[in-house]
């Protein structure tokens, strides 16, 4: 609502292009994160409305750094109220929050800095801390104190976004890493399998509790593992394969490249209609 409480106009740009229940595709890059920014207003209108409150998970890397940017340009940051939003983190870098490289620091950056949402509502990850075992465990207590826990006694996320890159990774959860398997933590400390660099990430048990989870892929790099992940060709399965949310609904917003891949009868198939009483696409579960 806006200061005349009134609803605000909801014209953001054309709409992606729906390939399949649950995967929408934009031309390019920058489309997707556009598209990526209307949802979050969407959903946040949603849950305020509903629950009071919108708690967001964000990601790092490019197109979400673009999507951050213009959440706070004028165009979308009165859209948002954001005293009522909680912003958290999926994964994080063990660097210091100023750090080039820190998930945290490129999102205060581009949005934080630029909409009025109070301190206390932002929840980093402080992966740059010397014991980072014990900062992911106080991550866990972060979660526990601020989101709702579901009927497995999980805590349940609004949204979270999520990145994917050429290998089938998401958030700090890699190939064949130990992390897939783990179905008691929350918050889980990864080693990168190449770079040897320790991460902080959400575990598979939190991802897919949430009640939407955004992936957002760009570029013809990906293309082969968002193959694998939407036709279940990878066996053992990747990581972004093992984000089902089976009692939410998981979207990607993808850009041409990235679905250049994708067989032409999935590719061309219709989206399924929805039978009178179902939820529109975008709307919460």
């Amino acid at each position: 609502m806006d200061d005349a409480g009134t609803t605000p106009s909801r014209s953001f740009g054309l709409a992606p292009r729906e390939i399949r229940p649950g995967v929408r595709v934009c031309a390019d890059a920058a489309e997707v994160a556009r598209a990526a920014a209307r949802l979050f207003v969407e959903w946040a209108w949603q849950f305020i409305a509903r629950e009071k409150s919108f708690c967001v998970a964000l990601s790092g890397g490019n197109t979400p750094r673009e999507m951050y940017r213009l959440l706070g340009t004028p165009e979308f940051r009165a859209q948002v109220d954001w005293a009522k939003v909680h912003l958290f983190w999926s994964d994080e870098r063990a660097v210091a929050p100023d750090h080039s490289e820190s998930n945290y620091g490129m999102a205060r950056h581009e949005l934080l800095l630029r909409v009025p949402i109070p301190p206390g509502n932002v929840h980093r990850m402080e992966a740059e801390r010397p014991n980072l075992g014990r900062a992911a465990q106080e991550y866990e207590d972060i979660l526990r104190r601020h989101l709702r826990l579901d009927s497995n006694g999980l805590p349940r996320l609004h949204v979270i976004l999520l990145g994917m890159g050429a290998d089938g990774h998401t958030a700090s959860l890699f190939p064949g890493s130990r992390q897939l398997r783990d179905t008691l933590r929350w918050v889980s400390t990864p080693v990168h399998p190449k770079f040897h660099s320790r991460r902080m990430t959400l575990t598979l048990p939190v991802l897919n509790a949430a009640h939407q989870v955004l992936f957002l892929v760009t570029g013809g790099d990906k293309a082969q593992a968002l193959r694998d992940v939407l036709e279940g060709r990878s066996d053992p399965p990747l990581p972004a394969q093992l984000v089902k949310v089976p009692h939410g609904q998981r979207m990607f917003l993808v850009d041409q490249a990235a679905v250049a891949l994708l067989s032409r009868a999935a590719a061309s198939r219709p989206a399924k209609s929805r039978r009178p009483g179902e939820e529109k696409l975008g709307e919460s579960r």
